[in-house]
């Protein structure tokens, strides 16, 4: 009896390349001709702790500076997802990006060049860029670290990335467990080039309607910046420290952390007391949307008295909101996701986000192959919804600037 060996393909003896490992999304790109409209990915990462070293140098206070370097950074991590996004190495690109072969150009910082790499092959123009390990940061105890920490990282990324890329830009952590410091990042980052508003970390338990983040959010109002909340999960939440495996934990939590602080943001009136502040919801999918807002309108019209700053039902409210649309739940019921489009007003309201590189990233084929929407509402999601909110002009990348040329008759 002949027993065949399984042919198992080890990343290790290959030189990762972004361009490869994308190879299908590019020919999407092309075969969808992206070039034809501006794609603005409101939600991508970058593994932060590759610049460590040099992000520290930012830290202001010399003692915690050097409880840094000695901990390699561990002094902030406090979040853990156990290694399963990896899939045990099945993600490719978690293990070997960091060994990729990069020439930057003109002494740009490798991330930029890494960057670009993977925007170029998904036809993306602008890139809103995220850190990634720090976005558990909320979760740490003591508040000097996420303040010092997220000072020095926005530093960091304004003086290195967004100052030397215009087609990247970001949304930067605000330390909430700080008011007075969240505001003065707001005070001090406004204005520098590629800072398009700012972020809370969700994974938190602040409540974010207390009367102490009402300067913040009027200082964000009156310059026209969003607000991000961008969720993540926390297995040793004491609802999800129950549930045994990552895919369970990461399900709800991406979900619930935003739940809450949307529940709260609406209840308590915040939309109604500061109307001009744009509020964007992300990495949560899209399915919901619709259940909070049946819930809460629900609850409103039996308690309204228990809401008396809200002047309509608060599926009004969250509809004016802005969403992104990763990861949109592609459930094989496409009556269902249509509706949910609906009631969302995703023509107007609902954003592209890839989350690249983690491993449930979605390209913009997920939103161009939707059958249900118009070309209009389709340019509207992968990009322009994005520029008028961020007020960004528009911007093609050289390749897809070198594509158009090239369909241009002689």
């Amino acid at each position: 009896m002949n027993v065949m060996t399984p042919i198992v393909r080890d990343p290790s003896q290959q030189k990762f390349d972004t361009t490869d490992h994308l190879a299908h999304a590019a020919q999407q790109a092309e075969d969808r001709r992206y070039e034809d409209f501006m794609i603005i990915d409101v939600d991508s990462h970058h593994y932060e702790t590759g610049s460590f070293k040099d992000i520290l140098q930012y830290i202001e206070d010399p003692v915690m500076r050097d409880q840094f370097k000695y901990t390699k950074g561990q002094t902030m991590m406090l979040r853990s997802t156990g290694g399963f996004q990896e899939m045990a190495g099945r993600i490719a690109r978690y293990e070997y990006r960091n060994s990729e072969q990069t020439v930057p150009a003109g002494g740009r910082h490798k991330d930029i060049t890494l960057t670009l790499k993977w925007m170029d092959a998904m036809g993306v123009d602008v890139a809103c860029l995220f850190p990634t390990p720090m976005l558990g940061l909320g979760l740490n105890p003591i508040v000097e670290v996420e303040v010092q920490y997220a000072r020095a990282y926005n530093r960091w990324l304004t003086e290195h990335i967004l100052a030397h890329e215009p087609r990247i830009v970001s949304m930067l952590y605000l330390p909430m467990n700080d008011p007075v410091a969240a505001l003065k990042m707001v005070e001090e980052f406004s204005g520098r080039q590629g800072v398009v508003g700012f972020l809370v970390t969700t994974v938190r338990y602040k409540p974010l309607y207390n009367n102490v983040y009402m300067k913040l959010y009027a200082a964000l109002e009156e310059r026209g910046l969003p607000l991000a909340f961008h969720a993540a999960t926390n297995w040793g939440d004491q609802s999800m420290n129950i549930t045994n495996k990552f895919i369970a934990s990461h399900a709800l939590g991406f979900t619930w952390f935003n739940i809450v602080h949307m529940t709260n943001w609406v209840v308590n009136g915040i939309p109604e007391r500061f109307p001009g502040l744009k509020s964007i919801w992300i990495e949560s999918g899209l399915a919901w949307v619709p259940f909070l807002m049946q819930r809460l309108d629900n609850e409103y019209m039996m308690r309204s008295s228990e809401a008396p700053s809200l002047k309509r039902k608060p599926s009004d409210y969250m509809r004016e909101m802005y969403y992104t649309s990763q990861p949109m739940e592609m459930i094989g019921n496409r009556t269902m996701l249509e509706e949910t489009f609906k009631m969302i007003s995703a023509d107007t309201q609902l954003v592209y986000a890839s989350d690249y590189p983690h491993w449930d990233m979605d390209l913009p084929s997920t939103i161009y192959d939707l059958p249900f929407l118009s070309l209009q509402a389709k340019k509207n999601i992968l990009g322009e919804t994005a520029r008028k909110l961020f007020k960004l002009d528009t911007i093609l990348s050289p390749d897809k600037k070198a594509r158009l040329k090239q369909r241009v008759p002689a």
